[in-house]
């Protein structure tokens, strides 16, 4: 349940208002600022997610290294991981705006994209970019650290990187047929801020009075 709830977090990642307007300059990237040639695209497309996935699995072990210390005071660490995942909840929702989740939006000069390149370039998105996917990416570690297991926070960061990656993927193919989608998103985003914002609140309040450990046990 919790690896399901970490790739949702990435689906919800990829469609949230700093990401998904970028998508087209992206797939732009991934075909080397030039005319798209699809297995091209797909490649860089795919190295770029391999990029972000290292850091991300990284930071999951990281999480649930420092949780297998903090297991201990499994109560605390429940409520504090709680309140900052609703913290995040309420900045969706808009009740507050927290600056650090704006994201970066400097463009990048990637005219020789190739796959290694492509790698390089998720490693510096994972890092230039992490205010923008903050909320949910930190909802996934503050998850990964309640587990108290290094394999177990990596798989669910892991999970998150697949739930992200794999649209960045099938944009990279079907672009030029989602454009309708996207719009669709881009009319819809107060609504879907709404949706994301409540359900990490819904999290955090699992997480801050152990609810969802809970439920993670019964159903593991």
């Amino acid at each position: 349940m919790q690896y399901f709830i970490s790739f949702l977090e990435g689906i919800i990642t990829f469609i949230s208002p700093c990401l998904l307007p970028m998508l087209p300059i992206y797939i732009s990237y991934f075909a080397g600022g030039k005319e798209r040639k699809l297995g091209k695209t797909v490649k860089c497309a795919m190295g770029f997610v391999i990029g972000f996935t290292v850091i991300f699995v990284m930071m999951g072990a990281l999480a649930g290294s420092i949780g297998s210390f903090l297991k201990e005071h499994q109560t605390i660490v429940n409520i504090v991981s709680g309140i900052i995942v609703i913290v995040f909840g309420l900045n969706y929702v808009g009740l507050f705006k927290i600056n650090i989740f704006k994201g970066n939006k400097k463009s990048l000069e990637t005219d020789n994209m190739g796959f290694i390149s492509s790698i390089l370039f998720g490693v510096i998105f994972s890092i230039g970019w992490t205010p923008c996917v903050g909320a949910f990416l930190g909802s996934a570690l503050m998850l990964a650290s309640q587990q108290g297991q290094v394999m177990t926070g990596m798989l669910m960061l892991l999970c998150y990187s697949l739930g992200l990656g794999i649209p960045f993927v099938l944009s990279a193919v079907l672009i030029d047929k989602l454009k309708g989608t996207f719009d669709f998103i881009k009319k819809n985003y107060k609504v879907i801020n709404l949706v994301c914002g409540c359900l990490l609140i819904v999290i955090g309040v699992m997480m801050a009075t152990g609810t969802l450990g809970r439920l993670l046990a019964i159903l593991g």
